[in-house]
């Protein structure tokens, strides 16, 4: 080529060659790319699809607790079975900011957020102590403790009977009504609006230097500690996420139901948020929409079918344990590649496996 063609093509030639690459990848793994249009797509339809929208309420509740659960399991290798802890401190301090304080929406559930991050940093400080079996055990512990504790405190909790009565405030901002939403039509589309911004937080979080680092005391927290990490603080910081995000869907589900049952901070409620953390798949994030959606729909058609519709539940379980190691969402990830005829594999979270770098010791 000549000098008159080379600066012909010069001219026509981005000033930054990899900006339009850049630009995609953004496009790809930012926090409205990748996987938050097939969620946002989702929410639109949900309401449509189900039989109610107080149904696809209740699937966004679990699913932004299941984030939460996940965000520990599946990216800290934490399994905590007191998650119950904080969906039921949330529903009952909450309930009580509304009741006796006269709070807002805003206000109330920012307590929760508040008032859940603190005590699961707590509790968080105490059960990381120990790893293992001794780690499970402890978060157990905590949980049995802090459901005799609410039995106790009738007075505040009801008992169990539950706090009556739970209102749902108005939405409001500086006094000014934004939304009433005293229908289930209007309070779906405020929860799916909360949990969309979840969604995006938590992705974001994972996508950090502080997600990528605790992904690396998952897999060796020795040689994380040896590269200078303080794992602790990490594990500790991780719970306190996990707990704000938890009681914020505690206190969306008693103003769904008008009660904060005791129920809500039993370990069954743990138990039943680690089990839709696995059915939807433990390291990803539109897992845990899918495994919460499928647990609460299975288990009101079945309710409706047999009373003793927990076996079959449990036999689904041993069956997605056994043939999908990845749960709901690794069996799609499958029928994907096969149909698309492979590719490159890409994370849960909607991002490339190899994207970035291996993260950096922090000063």
């Amino acid at each position: 080529m000549n000098a008159t063609g080379q600066a012909r093509a010069a001219r026509h030639a981005p000033e930054n060659p990899g900006q339009g690459r850049d630009v995609f990848a953004y496009l790809r793994s930012g926090p409205f790319g990748g996987p938050t249009p097939a969620v946002a797509a989702l929410l639109v339809l949900m309401p449509v699809a189900l039989p109610s929208s107080t149904m696809a309420t209740e699937i966004l509740i679990f699913a932004m607790a299941t984030l939460a659960c996940n965000l520990l399991l599946g990216y800290g290798g934490l399994l905590s079975f007191g998650q119950a802890i904080f969906f039921g401190a949330g529903a009952y301090l909450s309930s009580l900011a509304t009741m006796h304080l006269g709070a807002g929406l805003l206000p109330a559930l920012l307590a929760a957020v508040v008032s859940g991050a603190i005590l699961a940093a707590l509790v968080g400080a105490l059960a990381v102590r120990r790893t293992g079996i001794y780690f499970v055990m402890m978060t157990l512990a905590f949980n049995q403790t802090a459901y005799f504790i609410a039995y106790t405190l009738s007075d505040w909790t009801g008992g169990d009977n539950g706090l009556l009565d739970v209102p749902r405030p108005p939405l409001t901002l500086f006094g000014a009504a934004l939304a009433d939403l005293s229908t289930a039509t209007s309070y779906y589309v405020f929860t799916a609006v909360l949990f969309l911004l979840v969604f995006i937080a938590v992705r974001r979080v994972i996508a950090s230097p502080f997600g990528s680092t605790l992904i690396a005391v998952r897999e060796n927290e020795d040689r994380a500690r040896a590269l200078g990490y303080d794992t602790r603080n990490f594990k500790i910081t991780a719970f306190a996420l996990s707990g704000a995000v938890t009681s914020l869907a505690g206190a969306l589900y008693a103003m769904l139901l008008n009660f904060a049952p005791l129920e809500n901070i039993q370990l069954s409620m743990s138990e039943n948020i680690v089990i839709m953390t696995v059915i939807g798949g433990t390291g990803s994030l539109l897992g845990s929409l899918l495994g919460a959606g499928a647990w609460v729909i299975i288990s009101d058609m079945l309710a409706e079918i047999w009373p003793r519709w927990q076996i079959l539940t449990g036999g689904a379980l041993i069956l997605i344990v056994l043939f999908l190691r990845g749960g709901l969402w690794g069996g799609v990830e499958s029928l994907m590649r096969r149909f698309s005829g492979g590719g490159a594999h890409h994370a849960p979270d909607g991002n490339p496996d190899d994207a970035g770098p291996p993260p950096q010791p922090m000063e």
